[in-house]
């Protein structure tokens, strides 16, 4: 039975915009901001937090558009916390359609945030165009004509987006460019979240596969997909140190990322064993927000 009534289509819209997502964007967000004020940049509070406010709708029109895309998947998926999707269409009944529609309307209101920022001097080009290019292969991801999810490259898209776009957005919004050492920064994070797409895939596999989606978790046999997570755990923390080791970033943040290492390990022992996530998804989540702290800090004390 389809629900119509104003607060389930509220409530759907809000639920499919995924807000805990959205949430731990903005740490990401501020993860990159704060890397910048760290290495010399001056921080804005207000302009800071107004291109975050730009960049929402674009996160939600990505969301809706993975929402809408997979309707038929999630219809499928016994849901986790952190896989199968929001749930929303399957609970109230509202068709697929209605979050297409929600899709386009969020577009156009993320194109107009970014364009007035951009006008308005709140968004240098340099972060307009990395929001914008976050706005086009978010969608792409999930809809044609490039359907980087159903195509194998779900995976690497997401991690590049998630793990090296945002926090470089948050670092361009403070400094109006992205340095290669700034780069290197972001990349033992951007690694655990591609062992974290592993595991999340890996709950949806049996409806991925039903419908076709070609997730790395579908393609893949367990054994070759437990080598890929421990080769990227170690991949991620290696880098960690090495950057402290060069010197690019302080050994406080080294210590601070090695919090998240049980849990990784953790995430290890139970991947393709169990269905849940959990572990490699609190290691990704520790890793930044401990690293957010300490670049907090590293801020203040600079300043």
């Amino acid at each position: 039975m389809i629900r119509t009534d104003p607060l389930t289509i509220v409530r759907a819209l809000f639920d499919a915009s995924r807000p805990e997502q959205v949430a731990l964007m903005a740490l990401v967000y501020a993860f990159g901001g704060l890397v910048a004020v760290s290495v010399g940049g001056t921080l804005s509070p207000a302009t800071f937090a107004l291109s975050f406010v730009a960049f929402v709708p674009t996160a939600v029109t990505v969301h809706y558009a993975n929402e809408y895309d997979d309707y038929e998947t999630d219809s499928r998926a016994n849901r986790t916390p952190f896989s199968g999707g929001s749930g929303a269409l399957v609970r109230t009944g509202l068709p697929p359609l209605f979050l297409r529609r929600a899709m386009l309307l969020s577009s156009i209101v993320g194109v107009l945030a970014a364009v007035v920022a951009l006008g308005a001097h709140v968004l240098p080009l340099s972060a307009f165009l990395i929001l914008l290019t976050i706005g086009i292969v978010g969608v792409q991801y999930s809809l044609p004509p490039l359907e980087l999810v159903w195509n194998g490259y779900g995976e690497a898209t997401n991690t590049i987006l998630g793990g090296v776009l945002l926090p470089a957005y948050g670092f361009t919004v403070v400094t109006e460019s992205v340095p290669v050492t700034a780069t290197l920064v972001f990349v033992p994070f951007a690694v655990l979240v591609f062992a974290n797409l592993l595991t999340t895939h890996w709950a949806d596999r049996k409806p991925d596969a039903s419908v076709g989606k070609e997730t790395l978790a579908v393609r893949w046999d367990s054994h070759r997909l437990r080598r890929a997570y421990w080769l990227s755990v170690f991949a991620a923390y290696a880098t960690l140190v090495l950057l402290g080791v060069g010197g690019i970033v302080p050994w406080v943040v080294v210590g601070a990322g090695l919090f998240a290492v049980p849990l990784s390990v953790w995430g290890g022992v139970r991947y393709t064993r169990v269905r849940s996530p959990f572990p490699a998804v609190a290691a990704m989540v520790v890793f930044v927000a401990a690293q957010t702290v300490v670049w907090l800090w590293l801020s203040l004390a600079r300043t």
